[in-house]
């Protein structure tokens, strides 16, 4: 059973989610739980919902990618949020659901392995425009002294329509601390050095 209290915020006061979001498929798995596209009810709109394992030590994770999403989703290239939903549970315990923008075209992670078993790479045009996009949703966190600390190609998300966002927030920071935390394999030189300089200025 997830704490019903965090830090901040009780999590047993957020909506049930059975009456708004169906969930219609399967998407993968993020940091702390599953992944899934869901449908509302009401108007027709597809979206993701992260739900989160009922475990107790993720507290402190969960309620930061909560303030996160709620301040500052508000950029194009980070992903939108549209609410955290508690399902209180029977036998799998309860679970809180963080609603988020559906983002049809993958992560970047999908997108060089898709290329990469057809032969095929990225071209450097699309690289600058991927960089590009994430270096601004990055710039956006850290204007609001934020850091994300854990970006990697999965991510970063791609729609559809061209649109690239930044997801996963369990790991940010919102202080100007020389902190980063990345995972194995993963230590962008570009955001490294984003890091630096807006310490530096």
């Amino acid at each position: 059973m997830l704490p019903l209290t965090g830090n901040t915020i009780k999590f047993d006061s957020f909506p049930d989610p059975s009456d708004t979001w169906e969930i219609t498929e399967t998407i993968g798995k993020g940091t702390y739980g599953k992944v899934f596209k869901v449908l509302n009810k009401k108007n027709g709109q597809k979206a993701a919902v992260k739900i989160l394992d009922p475990v107790h030590d993720i507290d402190e994770e969960i309620e930061a990618e909560y303030h996160i999403l709620k301040a500052l989703s508000d950029h194009p290239n980070v992903v939108k949020f549209y609410g955290m939903y508690f399902k209180k549970g029977k036998k799998n315990g309860d679970q809180l659901w963080l609603v988020l923008e559906l983002c049809n075209g993958g992560s970047v992670t999908d997108l060089v392995k898709g290329l990469l078993k057809r032969g095929e790479r990225m071209s450097e045009l699309i690289i600058a425009y991927i960089l590009r996009e994430a270096l601004m949703g990055l710039q956006h966190l850290h204007n609001n002294k934020t850091i994300h600390r854990d970006v990697k190609g999965n991510n970063i998300l791609l729609t559809t329509e061209g649109g690239v966002k930044l997801v996963d927030f369990a790991s940010v920071k919102m202080d100007k601390k020389h902190q980063m935390a990345h995972s194995p394999g993963w230590l962008p030189s570009a955001f490294a050095v984003m890091v630096t300089r807006k310490h530096e200025s």
